[in-house]
């Protein structure tokens, strides 16, 4: 290896140890917590060194909620994968999508705003938008008409969301019902939009 791709090397892992500190960090004691000068710390660095790579803390969190997305993305299509039928692979991509939430819980509350203060550029991301497309395609595949109303497969998407996602922040936010309990619930939500998908 050449110095010019070790040199690329070296500067590839200071971001991704920059980027992984911040979520330690964020871990420990929520994104509020986060700065430049806490990630300069944990990483034993100087805080100007962190500014070479990410102008502000709009970066990191920036990059972060990329990184959510890219998982959240990875995870829907594994779910989709593992199943034949429609209305199985819708039920189960949602399935993943819970789980993401609760896996990445960090994550999750940066994409989608859950208990603290996000930002408007995050919901331009590509990778925001290959989620909604991924099950977007599956809600398509379950309606009649052909082509089925673009406005109609948004609307039942966004009821999804709204439960799923509902649930999650309620579970975030203040703790929920138990995780039994839980996964009724999102099942026979799940289920009950499934069943009426093309009405």
């Amino acid at each position: 290896m050449g110095s010019k791709e070790r040199i690329q090397r070296l500067k590839d892992e200071t971001r991704l140890n920059i980027l992984d500190a911040a979520l330690d960090i964020v871990k420990e004691d929520g994104w509020q917590a986060l700065s430049m000068r806490k990630i300069a710390d944990k990483i034993e660095y100087t805080a100007p060194i962190i500014y070479e790579y990410f102008d502000n803390k709009e970066g990191i969190l920036l990059e972060l909620t990329r990184r959510g997305y890219v998982i959240l993305n990875q995870e829907l299509t594994a779910a989709k994968s593992k199943h034949e039928r429609v209305e199985d692979q819708l039920e189960q991509m949602w399935m993943a999508y819970w789980n993401f939430a609760f896996k990445y819980k960090e994550l999750y509350q940066l994409m989608y705003g859950v208990d603290m203060n996000c930002c408007e550029l995050m919901k331009t991301f590509p990778e925001a938008e290959a989620s909604k497309r991924i099950i977007s395609d599956a809600i398509k595949e379950l309606m009649t008409d052909n082509p089925p109303d673009e406005r109609l497969v948004n609307r039942k998407y966004f009821t999804f969301w709204s439960v799923v996602h509902g649930l999650i922040s309620i579970n975030f936010v203040r703790k929920g019902t138990d995780n039994e309990t839980n996964q009724h619930i999102l099942s026979d939500a799940l289920k009950g939009i499934i069943k009426f998908i093309d009405n």
